[in-house]
């Protein structure tokens, strides 16, 4: 099988999850919520806040993006799994020429589309509402508000739903390798939360880490913070959009991805083993 055939089954079958998600009334509904929600925030708008209320407004919507999107990225990738399982299109599949990873990787990308449509539209609508409490701003307070510069960087916010877009992709390889040696829907969910919480965490092992004396301790804290990810590097939003004097560097963000690129395929490299001895 050449390269070109492999990677043609795993479009297809990427494509196909894809539009098997977004039909999904469960995408639909909690779209809907988070774009409901972030837009909720202009109610502040009533309040004199000046450039306090974009801030606000901002980390409201990120908000929003991290906890509605990691929700939906365990949930729709957990579902678009065990869908296949369900309804036995799985074995039908892989009793074509199609390898499980090549399977695993199909469903991998299409949920990471899915999360990508879901990660953008939140960042339009977040910058549309900026740009028009900004326009506002400036009408109230004149020129003067522009006096150091423009209030807000809208290249920023879309680069911090790129990093959240890039950690969604660790969380659904995440939950793919659950999925691989689970045998339920539910479990798959409640395993790969308790995992987004550890990796939320990690940054206390960490800590911990640098100030233990050498030893088997040491050692262990260490294997930890290797195997989960550190989700704390992806939170960088507070360094975004305002701070015009601390631009994040290009390198940075190059590493956060390959950091985020090598976990990814090293779940869904994990996920695989654990498949491939798994009965459909």
């Amino acid at each position: 099988m050449s390269a070109a055939e492999s990677f043609t089954r795993v479009r297809l079958i990427a494509g196909t999850t894809f539009l098997e998600a977004v039909r999904q009334k469960f995408f639909n509904s909690l779209l809907l919520i988070s774009v409901a929600l972030v837009a909720s925030s202009t109610f502040f708008q009533q309040f004199d806040f000046g450039a306090g209320e974009l801030k606000f407004i901002t980390d409201f919507g990120f908000g929003a993006l991290f906890f509605f999107g990691s929700i939906l990225s365990i949930t729709a990738t957990a579902q678009l799994f065990f869908n296949e399982m369900e309804n036995r299109t799985a074995l039908t599949m892989l009793a074509k020429p199609v390898y499980k990873l090549e399977f695993l990787a199909g469903k991998f990308l299409g949920a990471h589309l899915l999360m990508l449509c879901f990660t953008l539209v939140i960042t339009l609508v977040l910058s549309g509402i900026l740009y028009w409490r900004e326009a506002a701003i400036v009408a109230q307070l004149g020129a003067e508000a522009l006096a150091d510069g423009p209030l807000i960087r809208y290249g920023d916010v879309f680069l911090f739903g790129f990093l959240q877009w890039m950690k969604f992709g660790i969380l659904a390889a995440i939950t793919l390798f659950v999925a691989s040696f689970s045998n339920t829907n539910l479990y798959t969910i409640v395993v790969s939360f308790f995992m987004l919480i550890i990796c939320q965490l990690q940054y206390i092992a960490r800590d911990a880490y640098s100030g233990m004396e050498a030893g088997w301790e040491r050692f262990f804290v260490f294997g930890l913070g290797l195997i989960f990810p550190n989700f704390q590097l992806f939170n960088v939003g507070d360094q975004l959009v305002f701070d015009v004097e601390q631009v994040l560097p290009a390198t940075v963000v190059l590493r956060m991805t390959a950091y985020g690129l090598i976990y990814t395929i090293a779940f869904i490299l994990l996920a695989q083993l654990n498949f491939r001895r798994r009965e459909i």
